[in-house]
């Protein structure tokens, strides 16, 4: 538990980062695989990952987050994005539990339909909510993997998700939950840490 209690203290959101430090696929892949064993609602895995590494798109992304230098000098951006029908999966999801015996035909009929409905039933606000709701439980676990992996991050909200989507040729099926800047954080730039609650402030027992 030592290292996990290290790993968070360790973490910051990262305001600028090294020039020229490359990241390539392998490594980025070495993190997606932690953070495919991520919680998601009904195990339906809502979140998808764009990463873009090349510097001509990271460029046209930091017109659409307000000139933040950070989107350009990164290794790489990842814009992090929750499908609002990840629900239509749960049959080609829950497949597998059947294929291995763990569900009869009888249980995953009833576990596809039972999913399906419950997202089917609260309508398209809610497919957002958890569009997003989930894709932020992944992005902070993708932000945690990076860490463990030697990367600094910071997410971010402060960009245009209409011009990004454009850019990216994303879909109306897919919320932008939020981008990351990944690379190796400049620490001699770094600001102290921000002021943090006590828990007697934002947690209540009951």
């Amino acid at each position: 538990m030592t290292d996990f209690i290290q790993l968070v203290k360790e973490r910051r959101s990262a305001s600028n980062f090294l020039p020229n430090q490359l990241i390539n696929k392998e490594e980025l892949d070495e993190i997606f695989e932690l953070v495919k064993l991520g919680p998601s609602a009904f195990n339906l895995q809502h979140t998808n990952y764009i990463t873009i590494m090349d510097q001509n798109t990271k460029e046209k992304l930091r017109e659409a987050a307000n000139g933040q230098y950070k989107v350009s000098s990164a290794s790489a951006v990842i814009i992090v994005t929750g499908d609002k029908k990840a629900y239509k999966q749960a049959a080609e999801i829950y497949e597998g539990l059947k294929m291995l015996g763990i569900l009869n035909k009888q249980e995953y009929d009833f576990m596809v339909n039972d999913t399906v409905s419950f997202y089917e039933a609260r309508g398209e606000e809610f497919h957002k909510e958890e569009a997003i709701r989930n894709a932020s439980l992944s992005a902070m676990l993708f932000m945690m993997a990076a860490k463990e992996k030697g990367w600094d991050t910071c997410p971010m909200i402060g960009f245009d998700a209409n011009a990004v989507k454009e850019i990216l040729q994303i879909n109306d099926q897919f919320e932008v939950a939020l981008m990351i800047t990944l690379g190796k954080e400049k620490v001699e730039s770094r600001k102290p840490r921000g002021y943090r609650k006590p828990v007697s402030e934002f947690v209540k027992y009951i």
